[in-house]
């Protein structure tokens, strides 16, 4: 009888002592897609928090280059809003496309990777293999549950302060990304990984949620959108991942291209 009071006794203090599970208020943002380089592209996006943690992401798209996948990704930082979506006037070297390197310093670093399967953080940002594509139409439609453990610390707290950002343009109209049309990507290059075409990492459409939009207001204002209030790093490189290495980057992309979706090859 004493071993079993013991026992019981013991069992009450490791349930009392054990951490609790953490509970979330479930939070729904909306986010609203707009064509960044012309392209007729648009869509919406909502961003859930469920009650235990877990980011669940819905995308419809239209518009995009079909028979594509479509790179995509939350951009942003746990630290706060600054961020905003790129108007015309960030095209600095006026070729009538915003890149990814004129655009990346206006909406941030990949915060998440908005991959079909396997790993989302921003080392899965070019995993262009496990991008959703467009069908025959130009039209995606994207669902899926991030788990709590899965997600950078800060994602629930400053969810609104996050947006979405989809890439791929398909300038010349021949079906595939090429170097035919906007020739090689300049931020792929600078990692060292030539002849990836700038089609591919584009962006196409660009979505702040409500309240980052209210909150951020950039110097060029709201309608160009061609100034920053923040200032400009490496375009793959957010607050939340801690300045990590451009030379991980390298290695990464380099694994990436050995099998990555072989388009304009």
């Amino acid at each position: 009888m004493r071993l079993i009071r013991f026992s019981l006794a013991v069992l009450v203090a490791a349930v009392t002592l054990a951490p609790a599970t953490p509970s979330y208020a479930a939070e729904t943002v909306a986010v609203s897609l707009r064509d960044v380089n012309a392209t007729g592209a648009a869509g919406t996006a909502t961003l859930t928090v469920t009650g235990g943690g877990d980011l669940v992401v819905r995308i419809n798209a239209t518009g995009l280059a079909p028979n594509l996948p479509h790179l995509q990704h939350l951009h942003g930082a746990a630290t706060g809003t600054g961020f905003h979506c790129p108007g015309q006037a960030t095209d600095r070297d006026l070729d009538g496309y915003i890149s990814y390197d004129e655009g990346a310093p206006m909406y941030g670093g990949i915060f998440l990777s908005l991959t079909t399967t396997g790993d989302t953080s921003w080392t899965s940002g070019l995993a262009v293999n496990r991008m959703p594509v467009a069908d025959a139409h130009g039209n995606l439609s994207y669902q899926r549950t991030i788990l709590a453990a899965d997600l950078p610390a800060g994602t629930v707290a400053h969810l609104g302060d996050l947006h979405i950002v989809q890439h791929g343009v398909d300038a010349n109209h021949n079906g595939r990304y090429d170097l035919g049309g906007l020739g090689e990507s300049a931020f792929a290059r600078s990692l060292g990984v030539p002849n990836i075409p700038a089609e591919e990492t584009d962006p196409v459409t660009c979505g702040l949620t409500a309240q980052a939009a209210a909150a951020t207001v950039p110097h060029g204002g709201v309608a160009t959108g061609d100034g920053s209030t923040r200032p400009a790093g490496h375009p793959l490189v957010n607050d939340a991942a801690g300045g990590l290495l451009v030379a991980g980057v390298l290695v990464l992309v380099l694994l990436r291209r050995r099998t990555t979706w072989r388009v304009g090859s």
